[in-house]
């Protein structure tokens, strides 16, 4: 996606939530909580890469060619908070997967060089050799896994959003969603799953809930607050973030949860370097300070894995 249309949307997301909330905080730009969690209108800029360490035996596990050359190409889809977006000058990239991908470069001696491009361009890219790995807070799924290897770095998945006078309580089933609007990002886990169960709601003969499909973030919430839709599917630490910087809007509940990793072509070579580099950042504390600097703690995994089988969601009622 061109860096003129990821400003305007990142300046379209902060007006959002501008709007919802009333006004920004008035702490200085770039303030966190003691936590590490942003306050509302700022995001964090806590370093926590720049000390990382190169380890000896992780780079040397990967391929000959990778650290003769120093680099690799990395392909980045970007969004809105904890993920990956642009600040709001425009230009730095920030978040969670930035930080990922940043510390685990330091990990094995090498340089990333990123490229950003739009969520549903960078499977497809990584199978004709155009990137050599891609982030984008992509889930891990057995349909996934046919054709791209995963390393998981963090445990996130699907959840719910709604307006504070929303009566939905809880989704357990998505059938709970029967003859509701609902917004989600187009090209997504998010719209998949809402696709495949769409004829549930007319086998148990209720009216069919309404997909309503964005490629801005921004778009998805402000459907939301104008009341076009009735809830937001998303990934749970995106709807935890983005709920704790506006008003009017609360987290519903988790659905499903899935492992998250860097993407790789299917038998990929570096797999077994990033696996040992996630492992090291957890032993070195890096990892729990990136997770904590973005309020994301309840996303920690116990070990980095190579394609794990799908982590399986409610059984349909």
């Amino acid at each position: 996606m061109p860096r003129s249309r990821q400003s305007a949307l990142f300046a379209l997301i902060a007006a959002a939530a501008l709007t919802l909330s009333g006004c920004a905080d008035p702490a200085e730009p770039g303030a966190s909580t003691a936590k590490g969690e942003a306050k509302k209108g700022d995001t964090p800029t806590t370093d926590v890469v720049s000390q990382v360490k190169k380890d000896e035996a992780a780079a040397k596990l990967l391929p000959e060619e990778v650290r003769k050359a120093g680099t690799l190409r990395i392909a980045a889809a970007t969004g809105s908070p904890p993920g990956a977006f642009y600040e709001k000058d425009g230009t730095t990239l920030s978040g969670a997967d930035i930080d990922f991908a940043d510390a685990v470069a330091k990990v094995l001696g090498i340089e990333l060089k990123r490229e950003v491009a739009s969520f549903e361009a960078i499977l497809p890219a990584l199978g004709s050799g155009k990137y050599d790995l891609g982030t984008g807070n992509f889930g891990v799924t057995d349909v996934r896994r046919k054709t791209i290897d995963f390393v998981t770095y963090i445990n996130d998945g699907q959840g719910f959003a709604v307006r504070d006078d929303s009566e939905l309580k809880q989704v357990t089933d998505l059938t709970d969603l029967c003859g509701l609007n609902v917004a989600t990002g187009a090209g997504t886990t998010f719209e998949v799953t809402l696709q495949e169960n769409l004829p549930r709601c007319a086998e148990k003969g209720k009216k069919p809930y309404e997909v309503k499909t964005y490629a801005d973030p921004a778009a998805v919430w402000l459907s939301l607050k104008q009341g076009r839709t009735d809830v937001n599917m998303s990934t749970i630490n995106g709807l935890r973030y983005a709920v704790s910087q506006q008003d009017g809007v609360r987290f519903l509940n988790e659905y499903k949860r899935l492992d998250v990793g860097f993407a790789f072509k299917k038998g990929s070579p570096l797999t077994p370097a990033f696996q040992a580099a996630v492992n090291q950042l957890k032993k070195d504390g890096t990892y729990d300070r990136i997770l904590e600097k973005w309020g994301t703690t309840e996303s920690a995994i116990e070990t980095s894995q190579i394609s794990p089988p799908e982590l399986k969601g409610p059984e349909p009622k």
